[in-house]
């Protein structure tokens, strides 16, 4: 018999903007995250589990400013603004100067499944954050992503960020593995 009390999880889902995931740089492999993140957002909704997407804010006058068109969450993600809680960031730790932490308080969320982009940038933060913070974190290794860079492949940073977060910050999961 297992006495130890059972995680309440939250998906988070980082940044799949308009202006990120339609910008001027090839996200890799856009339409396979965009439909992981769709399949987890499904089985979450299943099972009652609370949805936050964050949205990054840059300053008035940049593409990201708030209200802008490239600054709204793309239309393709299931994001239900009614019922999931959207959130606004200015750095790429979601966490710093945002609600999440209280929310998640809240809401009783002691584990986050983290979805969502750029790899490299909010999702390696805010990962490490978590730990920091105290909350489990469960990486979804084929829901997030990036853009290649003039150094590395985007493949190569999301397998380097596997490799690197998974065991010390994170538990890798990918998709079809969340969604049994």
């Amino acid at each position: 018999m297992d006495l130890a009390p059972a995680r309440l999880s939250a998906l988070l889902i980082i940044d799949m903007q308009v202006g990120l995931l339609h910008g001027p740089e090839q996200v890799f492999e856009r339409a396979r995250i965009v439909e992981n993140i769709n399949a987890l957002i499904d089985k979450a909704r299943a099972d009652s589990m609370p949805v936050i997407a964050m949205r990054h804010t840059g300053p008035q006058g940049s593409p990201l400013a708030v209200g802008s068109p490239l600054w709204q969450l793309a239309p393709e993600v299931k994001v239900d603004f009614v019922s999931d809680v959207i959130l606004d960031k200015a750095r790429p730790n979601c966490f710093f100067g945002t609600p999440l932490q209280s929310r998640l308080e809240e809401l009783g969320v002691d584990e986050l499944i983290v979805t969502g982009m750029k790899t490299q940038y909010c999702v390696d933060a805010t990962c490490r954050a978590a730990w920091d913070l105290g909350f489990s974190a469960v990486l979804v290794a084929d829901a997030h992503t990036c853009m290649d860079t003039a150094s590395l492949s985007a493949r190569s940073i999301i397998e380097h960020h596997n490799a690197t977060l998974g065991g010390p910050f994170v538990k890798l999961m990918n998709t079809a593995d969340l969604c049994l």
